[in-house]
């Protein structure tokens, strides 16, 4: 089964209307043999604010070691997104596997009237691969209300009531305390519910549920004595523009810490997640504060910039709206311009009287049937009073609308839905990866890859032999592209998957001239339906504007300025001089070695125990003798580290990688090359930027929650690399459909923070992290589509250096030198910015051998 048919079964699902009740997400579970049995469930309820605790949570009990299942909704682009393990998307693979298992089942209750909806079979399908994955804890958020929803089919451990609004009268009651009454049914059978209610629907709670542990800020009064909740919280405010301070505070402990979701509501919603961590399982307060720092949650008052201050916000009742206005009042800003796509069946009108008052509105509609009217919508905010009301039929029009109006010292606001924030986020994290076609089997590996049904796969594998870009478009958008390309003479094949509100893989064929073409009949287009971001991503990933009008046709061709990224037949030569300028042009940092051609990175571990060179340089004056012979052997940066991330590695305090690498780097600081520190912890980054070097090379992408910052602060170079674990777990078996995809999809959201602390993208190198977590065949099949990486518009490093993927080509430990130098000149080929090895001359011989062999004019240097 391809996973286009399987995605379609289950949308096809949505046509059942939801009915309240759990025996049939009882009944399918039993028919694939209870697989959640063994697994402990904690339940989520409420109006607003289930989301984030949920996140929070998750992430949380991960920071304290504990494997941990996510089950989430509505998803943003993908519908993987609802179920993650260990913040993983469900591999498409498990997808198809889970729907072969149920769909016979599934359509025989649809013949008897029966079948399980949309949401009951994608539960189903979350406590399937919980089971499958012998998860420690997972979470699920409930979808609506408590006593009724699907995933009430579990006993949970541990369970929450966030908050209790009107929603969903019809199904749930007329007031809030019917609304309470049912949400509460989520309490667990030998643990006290955990909610954030007040007032009279708490006692509601309290008439189901018995036992409760109250939480809210030190203000509130939760019941009629006037008593203070259980759980004590405060919203300390913003300490930066992405961040706020929280305090929580019980009988028997405290905490203090900082959370990446803003806004007061979020203080109540960090205090609910420690309660219930400390419910399931051995947290400590280290594990809370970094687990709760870490629960980065994509829509939900997220700031994408600061000039002017952007921020997208999935508020899609009044309540959150309420929340969203008192958030955005933190900020300081001159004029609002406010997107707004909403579903048709919100109160409009009270949630534009909760919002502040905009000075320009673009009333828009994500692309989905539910969308409400854009002219609906325009009507409610002129009603509203505010200023300027305009429409734009699609949601990147809107958004580029209002960017376009604003000034750097207003802000743009876009809201109404998670649909709509979806639809613009995709400006900052969508990916076009060119793909290097050489053959008919390349040709079908990518049509395959893209879900292209198996008769559009065998009727364009031999039009795919040029130029190929594969991206993600909604639906609309991927219908005019297709459209113009054919019309242009290329070709274009779509995944088999084509719904309005998902995003389709889309792959185009064509010759350069014929990309030119189409990004012009895009940008020209009377109605641009949102493909004027399409365009300049297409322009940007083929650099349609390095040749300064020359005529190219289907062969690539390189000029003094750099090597063209192309997908001919014949062509490897996509690479760093076909980036667009890696030096960022507001930095004081240095100029980078990569901007015009491959860099060498010299390994220096001072260390005892590294996987190659434990113990040689760990004394102060050999690793000053060995950083100067790297340097005297042409280097461009030499990596100092001092932890081994080997399987088995001992730990090492934070002192103590402190004392073993700032010696030498202020030692080393002055040499000619520039200075890398390779740490995981922000503490020692900091200190190591303070002594003198330029770059902090972090292997575990990102999970110091400061990390970013830090370097951010000092203006560094950050080396971003896609991480399992480090240090290395021996024997984790990762199922990917596609591991350069999958790496590519897992580092956009990191780079993407990255970016939100204040670094350029150009600033931020990404290494898909050989070794970490995948096989000796994935680690080649990296080297091989190292270019593909270049589609998150970062520098790429690839760090193979004696590592135990050579001994798939018969090399073992302490032998595999030549093989590591083959893979140099390879990783070069393929279009790698940096390489990052402990044998400096010999490697230097072969990035300079291979930038020779791609352009002998430009690539010369003295002996």
């Amino acid at each position: 089964m391809e996973y286009h048919e399987a995605a379609d079964f289950l949308f096809d699902l949505r046509r059942f209307r939801p009915k309240p009740g759990t025996e049939a997400t009882a009944r399918l579970l039993a028919h694939l043999e209870d697989p959640h049995e063994d697994v402990d469930f904690v339940q989520i309820a409420g109006s607003n604010g289930k989301g984030s605790t949920a996140r929070m949570l998750e992430r949380t009990l991960r920071e304290a070691g504990y494997s941990v299942g996510l089950y989430t909704s509505p998803h943003l682009d993908d519908l993987r997104e609802r179920i993650r393990v260990d913040g993983r998307k469900i591999p498409r693979s498990a997808v198809c596997e889970y729907v072969a298992a149920a769909r016979e089942y599934v359509t025989e209750r649809g013949a008897d009237g029966e079948s399980p909806t949309f949401f009951e079979t994608m539960t189903g399908m979350a406590l399937w691969q919980f089971g499958r994955e012998d998860v420690d804890v997972a979470v699920l958020e409930v979808g609506i209300g408590g006593k009724y929803d699907a995933t009430s089919v579990v006993d949970p451990v541990a369970s929450a009531v966030t908050s209790v609004t009107l929603e969903h009268t019809g199904i749930l009651g007329d007031t809030v305390e019917e609304i309470a009454h049912d949400k509460a049914h989520v309490a667990p059978a030998d643990a006290p519910l955990v909610t954030g209610v007040t007032g009279s629907p708490l006692e509601a709670i309290r008439d189901v549920a018995g036992d409760v542990v109250t939480v809210g800020k030190r203000t509130d009064r939760t019941d009629a004595d006037g008593s203070q909740p259980a759980v004590r919280v405060a919203y300390d405010g913003r300490t930066n523009h992405t961040e706020a301070a929280v305090s929580i505070e019980a009988d028997g402990w405290d905490l203090e810490t900082r959370i990446p979701l803003l806004g007061e509501h979020q203080a109540e919603n960090a205090g609910i997640a420690a309660v219930l961590a400390r419910q399931v399982g051995d947290v400590s307060d280290a594990d809370l504060a970094r687990g709760l720092r870490s629960a980065h949650w994509p829509g939900r008052f997220e700031v994408f910039d600061t000039e002017p201050l952007v921020v997208l916000d999935g508020a899609h009742n009044p309540g959150a709206c309420e929340g969203l206005a008192e958030t955005l009042g933190t900020y300081e800003y001159d004029d609002l311009h406010l997107v707004i796509g909403a579903m048709h069946d919100k109160d409009h009108r009270e949630m534009a009287a909760m919002l502040p008052t905009p000075d320009t509105v673009v009333a828009t509609e994500p692309t989905l049937d539910r969308a409400e009217d854009r002219g609906v919508l325009a009507e409610v905010f002129t009603d509203a009073g505010a200023g300027t009301v305009r429409t734009e039929a699609a949601v990147q029009d809107a958004l580029a609308t209002a960017l376009a109006d604003a000034g750097s010292d207003d802000c743009v606001l876009v809201t109404g839905s998670l649909y709509a924030v979806a639809e613009a986020r995709s400006r900052w994290t969508r990916t076009d990866v060119p793909k290097h076609i050489r053959d008919l089997s390349d040709a079908r590996d990518a049509l395959e890859e893209a879900n292209v049904a198996a008769d559009d796969v065998e009727r364009l594998d031999g039009d795919a032999v040029h130029r190929v870009v594969r991206t993600a478009l909604r639906d609309p958008q991927a219908t005019v592209v297709k459209e113009e390309l054919l019309r242009l003479g290329g070709e274009c094949a779509l995944s088999g998957l084509e719904r309005d509100e998902e995003t389709v893989d889309v792959v185009l064929m064509g010759t350069r001239a014929q990309f030119d073409a189409l990004v012009e009949a895009l940008e020209d287009r009377s109605r641009p339906d949102g493909l004027a971001d399409v365009a300049r991503a297409l322009r940007d990933t083929l650099a349609l504007d390095t040749d300064d009008g020359e005529a190219v046709g289907d062969e690539a061709t390189v000029d003094g300025d750099g090597t063209d990224v192309t997908t001919d037949a014949n062509d490897r030569s996509a690479g760093p001089s076909a980036a667009p300028g890696w030096t960022p042009a507001d930095s004081s940092g240095p100029d980078y070695p990569w901007t015009d051609r491959t860099a060498v990175m010299g390994i220096l571990n001072v260390t005892p125990d590294s996987f190659h060179d434990g113990g040689e340089y760990d004394a102060l004056e050999d690793a000053v003798a060995r950083a100067e012979a790297m340097v005297e052997a042409d280097a461009d940066v030499i990596d100092v580290g001092g932890e081994s991330t080997r399987p088995g590695a001992d730990p090492v305090s934070i002192d103590e990688e402190l004392d073993r690498v700032v010696p030498v780097i202020e030692r080393i600081a002055d040499l000619d090359a520039l200075i890398s520190v390779d740490t995981r912890r922000a503490a020692v980054a900091d200190a190591a930027l303070a002594a003198g070097a330029d770059i902090v090379n972090d292997v575990s992408g990102l999970e110091d929650p400061e990390m970013r910052f830090v370097a951010a602060e000092h203006d560094a170079g950050l080396v971003v690399m896609h991480s399992i674990d480090a240090p290395v777990v021996p024997d984790r078996d990762i199922e990917y459909d596609d591991v350069v995809a999958d790496v590519i999809d897992q580092l956009s959201e990191r780079i993407l923070l990255a970016e939100k602390a204040g670094l350029d993208r150009s600033q931020i190198i990404v290494d898909p992290g050989i070794g970490f977590g995948k096989s000796a065949s994935e680690n080649f099949e990296l080297l091989d589509r190292i270019d593909e990486l270049h589609a998150l518009g970062c520098p790429v490093l690839f760090g193979h250096s004696h590592k135990s993927m050579f001994a798939r080509v018969g090399r073992e430990g302490g032998d595999r030198l030549e093989a590591t130098v083959a893979a140099s000149a390879l990783a070069v080929d393929r279009g790698a910015d940096l390489v990052r090895v402990h044998d400096v001359p010999e490697n230097v011989a072969a990035v300079r051998t291979a930038l020779a062999a791609r352009d002998p004019d430009r690539f010369e240097w003295e002996s």
